[in-house]
C-alpha cells in the first residue's frame, strides 16, 4: 500500500541486487541482509525510495541509470570509491563500531587508532556524506527519511543542514555500547558518532536497554540526546512459512531426521561471529554430557552456522577455533552410530529452516546480540513444542523472558544446567510454553515495526 507521505529509507545494503541473464541483460533479484529479509516485505509496493550502496560490478551498471525499479522497490544505488569504501566498511563499521557495540574487544591488544585507522574515519565520514548528498537530491519535499544502522551514524547532520524541510530518523540493529565502552573509542570520534545520530529527529532500537545506554552516552560527553523509541523487529511469519513448505526443506528435514533419529535434538543456527558465543554453547553442551551422562547417545548438537567477516583476522581465527573444538569433542565422546555435534557451514537457509522444525531445544546463547531475529523465527517455525534457551544479553530477551529460560551467555556450567532442565521438561510444560512463545512473536508484524519507524517520523 502506498505511503500516505514520501519516505526514503538508507541503508548500506540494499533491497536489490543484479546479475546478467544468459543475453547479457541486467536482471533485478530481491537483494540478501537481514534488513531486505526484515524490513523488505513492509516496505515493497509503498512507493518509498530506498537508497543504497551498489556493491558489485552489476549493481553499479544498473546504477548509471538512476532510480531503479524491481520486486516491488525503488532503489537509487551509490556507486563508492572503491577505496573509501573498503576503509569505511571493514575498518569502521565491521572492526570498530561492531566490535564496539558488542563488546568484543581484546582491549590488552585491540583497538589501535593509528593513523591509517584515522584515515578509515575520514573515509567513513565521506561515505556518509555521500549517502546524506543522495538524499538531498532524491527526497521529495516534506518525506519521511529513515536511516538505518551503525554503518550511517553521520549521515543525519548532512540533512538537517541540506534539507530541514525532512523528519528523519535514525534506527540501530546492534546494541548500543554504554558510556564506559564509548571510553575506548578517541573523544573527538565519539564525539561525531554521538552528535551525528542526536542530529537526526529520533533515534529508535531493538530494546528499552540499548535505548537507556545511547542517552546515558549522550549524557557523558554532553550532546543534547533526541527523541528515542524502541521499536523491535519482527518475522516476516508468510515468508518463513512458505520456506518451510518448501521441496528443499522437507528434503532437509528428512536428511536430519535420517541423521537424529528418536534422538533429542538442541539445535542453533548462527553466523560463525564472535558475538554469536558458539564457543561456549559447544563447551556447555560437552559439560551436559559430562555430568549428566543419561543424556550421552541420546541428544545430538545441530549447528548450521555460515561464515562471516572472514577478511578480518579475528573471524578467521574464530571459525578455526570453534571448528577445532567441535572436532575435539566429536573426537572425545562420539560411539558407533552417535556423532554428537553436528557442524554445517552451508549456508543454505531451507536447512537452517528444517533445523528450526526439528529441534527440541533452541539455543541462542550470544554475548551480545541488538535482537535475535532466529530466536523469533524459532519459535513461530518449531513443530516440536520446542524450548527456547535464550540469552539475557538478546535483546529479544525483553520481549521473551518469563516464558524462554535464562541463559548467562559467560556461564558455561550454568548454560548446561539450562540444557539439562530444558531437555527434561515434561510435554504439557513443553506445550504451554511454545504456544505462549508464539503468541508473542506472532503479535508483532514487519508491517508494525515499520510503522514504528515512520511514527517515529512525525514531529511532535
Amino acid at each position: 500500500m502506498p505511503s500516505a507521505r514520501p519516505v526514503v529509507l538508507v541503508s548500506n545494503r540494499g533491497p536489490l541486487a543484479f546479475s546478467r541473464d544468459d543475453d547479457g541483460q541486467l536482471v533485478p533479484r530481491r537483494g540478501g541482509g537481514g534488513l531486505v529479509t526484515a524490513l523488505g516485505p513492509a516496505v515493497a509496493g509503498t512507493g518509498a525510495t530506498w537508497v543504497a550502496a551498489a556493491l558489485s560490478e552489476a549493481d553499479r551498471e544498473a546504477a548509471a541509470s538512476g532510480v531503479v525499479e524491481g520486486e516491488g522497490f525503488r532503489w537509487r544505488s551509490l556507486v563508492l570509491d572503491p577505496d573509501d569504501y573498503r576503509a569505511y566498511y571493514d575498518v569502521v563499521c565491521n572492526g570498530t563500531l561492531w566490535f564496539l557495540h558488542h563488546g568484543l574487544w581484546d582491549l590488552p591488544r585491540r583497538p589501535r587508532f593509528d593513523r591509517y585507522w584515522r584515515r578509515a574515519w575520514d573515509a567513513y565520514r565521506r561515505v556518509n556524506g555521500a549517502f546524506g548528498a543522495a538524499v538531498v537530491e532524491e527526497a521529495p519535499e516534506g518525506a519521511a527519511v529513515v536511516v538505518h544502522d551503525l554503518h550511517l551514524s553521520l549521515v543525519a547532520p548532512v540533512l538537517a543542514a541540506e534539507r530541514p524541510d525532512l523528519d528523519v530518523v535514525h534506527f540501530t540493529h546492534t546494541p548500543f555500547c554504554e558510556p564506559a565502552a564509548l571510553r575506548v573509542l578517541p573523544a573527538d570520534a565519539g564525539a561525531e558518532l554521538l552528535s551525528g545520530m542526536a542530529a537526526a529527529g529520533a533515534c529508535g532500537f531493538h530494546a528499552r536497554r540499548w535505548e537507556a545506554a545511547f542517552s546515558a552516552c549522550c549524557a557523558e560527553l554532553g550532546v543534547t540526546p533526541p527523541r528515542t523509541f524502541v521499536a523491535p523487529a519482527a518475522v516476516d511469519a508468510d515468508d518463513l512459512a512458505a520456506t518451510a513448505r518448501s521441496e528443499a526443506c522437507a528434503e532437509a528435514l528428512a536428511d536430519l531426521d535420517r541423521v537424529v533419529g528418536d534422538r533429542a535434538l538442541v539445535a542453533r543456527v548462527d553466523r560463525i561471529e564472535l558475538s554469536k558465543n558458539l564457543l561456549r554453547g559447544f563447551l556447555a553442551f560437552e559439560e551436559l554430557l559430562g555430568t549428566h551422562p543419561e543424556w550421552v547417545e541420546r541428544v545430538v548438537f545441530a549447528a548450521a552456522v555460515y561464515p562471516s567477516r572472514e577478511g578480518l583476522a579475528e573471524y578467521l581465527s574464530y571459525r578455526q577455533e570453534a571448528e577445532g573444538l567441535v572436532r575435539r569433542i566429536n573426537d572425545t565422546w562420539a560411539t558407533p552410530g552417535w556423532t554428537p555435534i553436528l557442524w554445517d557451514t552451508s549456508d543454505d537457509y531451507p536447512r537452517s529452516v528444517a533445523t528450526l522444525r526439528r529441534a527440541d531445544v533452541l539455543l541462542v546463547n550470544p554475548v551480545r546480540d541488538g535482537l535475535n531475529l532466529v530466536a523469533k523465527e524459532g519459535v513461530l517455525v518449531n513443530e516440536r513444542d520446542g524450548v527456547l534457551a535464550l540469552s539475557r544479553e538478546a535483546g529479544a530477551w525483553e520481549e521473551l523472558a518469563g516464558v524462554a529460560l535464562e541463559v548467562h551467555p559467560f556461564d558455561v556450567a550454568g548454560t548446561a544446567d539450562v540444557l539439562h532442565a530444558a531437555l527434561s521438561l515434561g510435554p504439557d510444560e513443553r506445550r504451554a510454553a511454545a504456544t505462549a512463545l508464539r503468541s508473542r512473536v506472532a503479535a508483532r508484524t514487519p508491517a508494525d515495526w515499520w510503522a514504528d519507524q515512520l511514527a517515529a517520523a512525525t514531529r511532535p
